[in-house]
């Protein structure tokens, strides 16, 4: 929709053009309709008008003298005249403010309409012009950001064309070589954050700010690689001050960490494809080296060490004993040990390899405990997925210290209540052998004791009687077999070990207060 003030001094012929001209189908909404042109003057301060359509003679200022005024406020605005007066210094005063019509009155609708019409398809084509523009404005960052990549990436070096434009695109030839690629990363980006939207919308504040940073002074040439990376190409000299300074710049008023790599100095266009990739690489070893600084390649270029994969298992033994006996230092130092054995391996793949493995030796440990690692920590397996996520590895070993911390102590409260390892295991056998019609003396023959004392046992370490047990466990089976479709209620009986459907029955309402059938019809 445009915008139009209406003036005219003559009330009738200003309430016709307001009520007789069909604004809406022609697009335009009428923001002001006024007898005089100091109140036009207030509406133009008010509103953003695209048409004026105003009366030429007026008391206190003529229509002439507030088109001036409007084309200095506005100087794009549209203005048709209406009026009385046919002389010809009216019009020609009329067409030197660039009138796009002077209607004469009295008013013919069809006259002002089709000038209402032809400013519009100006209006429109000046519109579709400004979004072209805009859009073309729009891209020349990604080409040029594109053309600067395609050289990192050591395509096109040889074709002379590309490199005359790239040169002259990003003044290559203002820079004193040597120079070295820097690539900076945002550390929040990639860590687990609760506030992950609001992050990723300072991140964007960030990477504006660095742009104009980058710009200002001497033209920094510099290329996005992906939302939280950019690449720079700095002169070697004072390089670690350049650095600083941009990010002083961009980081106003935002609490973000950066970590810039730094690739070997270059004297040549064709070399930058080497100096990139070891910047890449110097970034990357944050994960070994801290967030927040710069990182030189030459520092994360040192040769790996070999990782002793039989003091890794005696490591992880150790550290499984003393998760058993809840030995919280002990715990904290085999943790440590494991860690150590791969920070020198400087390997990111190593390192989130190493805390698969110890995941997976901890859920097999668990297990043999007749114990789920996830149950314990309260947490989805899918959630693991988050340990790819932590930038170093000192945030994946406070993960793992918290964790493997957080399972002792449940095994270590489990173990100091009734629900011990005995009856752990005698919950897990009575599962196993389910469907059997068990006895107290089937199961303590298992266990090596006799029915009476093995009686007294379970009664001293859960509270219950084995046939209390034995049916409360029944129960919660026969439950479970309920809820899923398919199974006949005589079939979950047989499955729960209750041979005689109707005892089944009886027991069933006994503990529930309803039948099989009634239970099975209350779930769906």
């Amino acid at each position: 929709m445009y915008n139009v003030l209406l003036v005219d001094d003559d009330e009738l012929d200003l309430e016709g053009m307001k009520r007789f001209i069909p604004w809406s189908e022609l697009g335009m909404e009428v923001k002001g309709c006024v007898n005089n042109a100091l109140s036009a003057c207030e509406i133009l301060d008010q509103h953003a008008i695209d048409i004026l359509v105003s009366d030429v003679n007026m008391p206190y200022m003529s229509g002439l003298e507030l088109a001036r005024i409007a084309l200095q406020r506005k100087p794009k605005i549209r203005i048709i005249f209406v009026s009385g007066f046919q002389e010809f210094s009216y019009v020609q005063q009329a067409l030197s403010l660039k009138a796009y019509s002077y209607v004469l009155k009295p008013l013919e609708d069809r006259e002002l309409i089709a000038s209402l019409m032809k400013v519009k398809r100006d209006l429109d084509e000046e519109l579709k012009y400004r979004e072209v523009e805009e859009a073309y404005q729009d891209m020349i960052p990604i080409a040029k950001s594109d053309m600067l990549l395609r050289l990192f990436e050591g395509e096109d070096t040889t074709d002379r064309e590309f490199m005359d434009k790239l040169m002259k695109t990003h003044e290559l030839h203002r820079l004193n070589w040597p120079v070295r690629v820097a690539v900076m990363e945002l550390d929040m980006l990639s860590r687990v954050d609760d506030n992950a939207p609001s992050r990723l919308e300072e991140s964007r504040t960030f990477l504006k700010q660095l742009h104009e940073a980058a710009n200002r002074g001497d033209v920094v040439p510099y290329c996005k690689l992906s939302p939280q990376r950019i690449a720079l190409l700095l002169e070697a000299n004072g390089i670690e001050d350049k650095i600083t300074q941009l990010i002083d710049f961009a980081q106003r008023r935002l609490s973000l960490m950066v970590t810039t790599g730094l690739g070997s100095p270059v004297h040549t266009s064709e070399q930058l494809y080497e100096s990139y990739r070891q910047a890449i690489q110097a970034v990357e070893g944050k994960m070994f080296f801290g967030k927040g600084g710069i990182i030189h390649f030459e520092e994360v270029s040192i040769e790996p060490a070999m990782l002793d994969y039989r003091m890794l298992d005696k490591h992880m033994n150790a550290l499984v004993n003393a998760i058993k006996e809840y030995e919280l230092v002990q715990i904290y130092d085999e943790l440590e040990n494991l860690f150590c054995a791969v920070t020198n391996l400087r390997s990111k793949f190593t390192v989130h390899n190493l805390t698969s493995y110890i995941i997976w030796k901890l859920d097999q440990y668990l297990s043999s405990m007749n114990e789920d690692l996830f149950e314990l920590l309260d947490i989805d397996i899918r959630k693991l997925d988050m340990l790819l996520q932590f930038e170093t590895i000192n945030d994946i070993r406070k993960w793992m210290l918290n964790h493997v911390f957080q399972i002792s102590e449940k095994l270590h409260q489990k173990n100091s209540t009734n629900d011990s390892q005995f009856i752990r295991n005698v919950v897990k056998t009575i599962k196993e052998r389910m469907n059997e019609n068990i006895t107290v003396k089937d199961i303590a023959q298992h266990f090596s004791f006799s029915p009476s004392y093995f009686g007294f046992l379970v009664r001293e370490k859960s509270g219950h009687t084995f046939n209390e047990l034995l049916v409360q466990l029944r129960m919660e089976k026969a439950c479970e077999l309920l809820k899923a479709p398919g199974m006949k209620i005589y079939e979950i009986s047989d499955q729960v070990g209750y041979r005689y459907l109707p005892y089944f029955s009886r027991q069933f309402k006994e503990k529930f207060g309803m039948t099989p059938l009634e239970y099975r019809k209350k779930e769906k």
